[in-house]
């Protein structure tokens, strides 16, 4: 079913939820509080993400806001311990994506929102994409120069983000030479742009503008990205 409640913002509550859930990581803690967790997290960040939606389709319709608890937009709270040395079963932070209609995980192509304590940050790019999806991005980087060194500068014309980021290789990957223009990007393994944020201003009642703004900013380098993956922008 759809989530349909209004959107009214983000309150402080969120915030001590995510504080007292980092003091107190344990299934007994969060069991007990429960009701904190659906209240100030889930509630809120489904309203956000309905109301992200008409926003987002203004940016590209081509991807998806979905506000549902499980199998949507938004991340579950849950861990994955299995291959972790931390073994706190819960994230201490809310965050959702916005995925491309053609992404499957969260390594596809899509539009992010972070919120911590003391650590918000939104924007947009794809994360660790599987082999396939990397070597097409690097092929394009290094076949198409020109696009890319636009979509750069485009993204720092809009002063919304530092630059390109994203984990990189010490050494250029195998079949790329190191004199090629765009080397440095070529070597990373994700691509994306993040603007960092406040708690102060998730608070605000126009926050909501402000992440759609930031996303409409990537709209460089996503296009860019979905050209290279071969879906539409």
């Amino acid at each position: 079913m759809a989530f349909t409640m209004a959107f009214t913002g983000f309150t402080p509550e969120l915030f001590r939820f995510l504080e007292d859930l980092s003091q107190h990581n344990d299934k007994a803690w969060f069991t007990e509080n429960k009701a904190r967790y659906k209240d100030h997290l889930v509630q809120p960040m489904l309203g956000f993400i309905e109301a992200m939606e008409p926003r987002l389709r203004g940016i590209s319709p081509h991807f998806e806001a979905i506000p549902k608890k499980v199998g949507g937009s938004l991340f579950r709270i849950y861990k994955d311990v299995r291959f972790s040395k931390d073994k706190r079963p819960y994230k201490e932070h809310a965050a959702c994506q916005f995925r491309h209609e053609a992404g499957k995980d969260a390594h596809a192509p899509g539009f992010y929102l972070h919120i911590a304590p003391h650590e918000v940050f939104y924007g947009g790019g794809v994360w660790l994409p599987p082999s396939d999806k990397l070597a097409k991005i690097r092929d394009r980087i290094r076949d198409k120069p020109e696009q890319w060194a636009k979509a750069i500068a485009d993204i720092q014309a809009t002063g919304h983000f530092p630059g390109i980021e994203g984990e990189s290789l010490s050494r250029p990957p195998k079949g790329y030479d190191k004199t090629l223009p765009h080397i440095e990007d070529i070597k990373r393994k994700s691509f994306f742009v993040m603007r960092a944020s406040t708690p102060e201003e998730v608070l605000k009642s126009d926050f909501i503008s402000d992440v759609a703004e930031t996303f409409a900013a990537a709209r460089p380098l996503m296009a860019f990205l979905c050209a290279a993956v071969e879906v539409s922008y």
